[in-house]
C-alpha cells in the first residue's frame, strides 16, 4: 500500500516535526546545555590564600632538585629537551604490566609526531615495578622505545603520588610544552583533533583546564563504600567542577600551579578529584568540552571519531581501526552531514549501551 506523504494534515506534520525535535534534543540537549552552563568564566583571585599560591606557583624553581632526579625517576625519556617549541605532551598512566596497552598506543595515534609542523609527543609514566623480573622488562622495553619514565617512592591506592610526580617530571623536562593531556592507557586520543583546536586559539591562553566538566559531584559520606569521606576531612556538600579522569588538559602554568598547591591536598579520592580541588585552591577553573567523552566509551563510528577529542575504553583491535579510519595522523574528512549522522548514531549507540549495563545486560 502506498502512503503519500505529502497529503498529511497539519497537526500531523506538527507530531512529526516536534517528534524529531524532541529526538535531537534528548541526544544532544545535554551536551549544549553543558556547554553552555560549565564555560569557565573569568575568575576575580581576591582571597589571599588563592594570590599566595599563584604567587608561589610563579616563583616555583625545582633546578636544584635535578640532581638526585635519577633516584625519583630511575627510567627517564629525554623526549622534550630537543624540541624548542612542544604543542602538546600526553601523558599516559600505565602499569608497568599494561605492555600490551602500551603497544596499542605506539602502534597507532602515539605515531603522530606533529599537528601542522609543530610537534607533539607521547610519553607513558609507570609506577615502580614490584617483580624484579617485571623491572627488567621495563628497561628492555624502555631501551626498544625510548618513550617512558618510571618513577620509584611508595605511592598510595589511589594513585595521587604517580600523578604528582608525573606533574614534576613535566616541570623539570618539559617546560616548554604549551600543554600538558594526563590519560589512561586505554583512551584513543585524537591527536589531530585536538592539536588543531588547540593550534586555532586566538592567544596563548593561561588557567586553561579542559575536559568533560563533571559537575555538583558529592562525596561518598558512606564509611562502608570505596573513596568514603567524613565531614571533619571535607566539611563541604560537593566537589568543586572537575575535569573526569581519563583524559583531560592543562596548560603549562595549570600544570605548575596545580603542583604547588598539591602539597596541601592529601584525601582518599581518585586523582581527577583532586586535581579539581588543587585547581580551585589557586583560583582555576574547569572549562566544559562535549568533544572529552569522558569516562564513557563512545561506540565506534569513523567520523564521530574524527570529531571527538577522546573515547575511553578502547582495547587494541579498536585502537588500530580508528587510526587507520582517521588516515593515521592526517584526519579524515567528513561533510558536515556525515558528522551530523555519525554524531547522532554514536550518542544513540552509546546511550543503548549504559542501558543494557544497567540492566545487566552486557552484550554489543
Amino acid at each position: 500500500m502506498r502512503v503519500c506523504v505529502f497529503r498529511l494534515h497539519t497537526h500531523q506534520w506538527c507530531f512529526l516535526l516536534c517528534n524529531v525535535v524532541l529526538f535531537h534534543a534528548l541526544l544532544f540537549g545535554g551536551d549544549i546545555v553543558e556547554e553552555f552552563l560549565l564555560q569557565a568564566s573569568p575568575a576575580a583571585y581576591t582571597e589571599r590564600a588563592v594570590l599566595e599560591l599563584r604567587e608561589r606557583a610563579r616563583k616555583l624553581d625545582l633546578s636544584s632538585t635535578m640532581s638526585n632526579s635519577s633516584q625519583i625517576y630511575p627510567i627517564s625519556s629525554k623526549a622534550c629537551l630537543q624540541h624548542q617549541d612542544l604543542l602538546f605532551i600526553t601523558i599516559v598512566f600505565s602499569d608497568p604490566d599494561n605492555s600490551s596497552e602500551r603497544d596499542a598506543i605506539r602502534n597507532s595515534w602515539a605515531n603522530q609526531t606533529l599537528v601542522q609542523d609543530v610537534a607533539v609527543r607521547t610519553l607513558f609514566f609507570l609506577k615502580p615495578s614490584t617483580l624484579k623480573t617485571e623491572h627488567q622488562e621495563v628497561w628492555e622495553e624502555s631501551a626498544r622505545h625510548g618513550d617512558m619514565v618510571q618513577c620509584e617512592g611508595p605511592l598510595s591506592q589511589n594513585d595521587w603520588g604517580q600523578v604528582k610526580l608525573a606533574l614534576r617530571w613535566v616541570l623539570l623536562f618539559c617546560p616548554q610544552a604549551r600543554f600538558v593531556v594526563l590519560a589512561d592507557d586505554s583512551v584513543f586520543l585524537n591527536v589531530p583533533a585536538l592539536g588543531m583546536y588547540l593550534l586555532t586559539l586566538r592567544t596563548h591562553p593561561d588557567d586553561l583546564y579542559l575536559g568533560r566538566v563533571i559537575h555538583h559531584a558529592s562525596p561518598e559520606r558512606n564509611y562502608n563504600k570505596p573513596h568514603y569521606v567524613s565531614f571533619h576531612l571535607y566539611p563541604d556538600r560537593t566537589f568543586p567542577d572537575y575535569c573526569s579522569g581519563p583524559a583531560f588538559l592543562m596548560s603549562q602554568d595549570v600544570v605548575r600551579k596545580v603542583y604547588v598547591a598539591s602539597k596541601d591536598v592529601e584525601l582518599a579520592l581518585p586523582s581527577d578529584v583532586l586535581i579539581g580541588l588543587c585547581a580551585r585552591a589557586v583560583g582555576v577553573v574547569a572549562t566544559h568540552s562535549a568533544r572529552f567523552s569522558g569516562e564513557r566509551h563512545v561506540r565506534y563510528n569513523p567520523c564521530c571519531y574524527n570529531f571527538l577529542f577522546t573515547s575511553a575504553s578502547v582495547d587494541a583491535e579498536l585502537m588500530g581501526m580508528a587510526w587507520r579510519d582517521l588516515g593515521k595522523g592526517k584526519g579524515r574528512y567528513c561533510s558536515m552531514l556525515e558528522t551530523y549522522y555519525s554524531l547522532v548514531v554514536c550518542k544513540a549507540m552509546t546511550y543503548l549501551n549504559s542501558v543494557n549495563f544497567l540492566s545487566g545486560n552486557n552484550t554489543k
